[in-house]
């Protein structure tokens, strides 16, 4: 785990080089491994590759293009309403939130195992981000974007941000 932390490092310049399926894979294993407040998972993860798609998700984001030089984006949502139901106010305003960076912090570490770089992306407009993908309806009110993970082949040479 140490060599692991030593190497992760936020990047926001990608390789016009696609991530392989089976990484996408991994990845999401890791976020479903994750620890969560009652086993709930008050959290989901929509993996995004279309390109128009990254364009509003980046326009959300205050023009962080990073989104869209990623060959695939993660966005993670809260889902309070899941966690409320077994722990109240609690639930719907903490744990939610913590099982949803926690799961985060999981694929990102996952990433760094499998030689990928991120950029953990917290600054958008919520409002927009679901307008972007779409999800104002059909059960998935109460979803909070909380993050967004752009995710492919850093840059050499690339500065390191920690």
């Amino acid at each position: 785990m140490d060599e692991i932390f030593k190497k992760r490092y936020s990047v926001r310049s990608f390789q016009k080089k696609g991530v392989e399926d089976e990484k996408i894979k991994e990845i999401l294993e890791a976020i479903d491994s994750a620890p969560s407040a009652g086993g709930l998972k008050a959290r989901e993860v929509m993996v995004i590759k279309d390109l128009e798609a990254k364009r509003k998700l980046a326009e959300a984001a205050d023009g962080q293009d990073s989104i869209i030089e990623a060959p695939i984006a993660l966005v993670f949502f809260s889902v309070p309403s899941r966690s409320a139901k077994k722990y109240g106010e609690r639930g719907r305003k903490l744990y939610s939130l913590q099982d949803v960076t926690i799961a985060c912090s999981f694929a990102w570490l996952q990433a760094i195992i499998l030689g990928l770089s991120c950029c953990w992306v917290g600054a958008f407009d919520e409002k927009e981000v679901k307008n972007a993908l779409e999800i104002l309806a059909d059960g998935k009110e109460d979803w909070r974007p909380i993050a967004i993970l752009p995710i492919g082949y850093g840059r050499e040479g690339e500065i390191k941000i920690v």
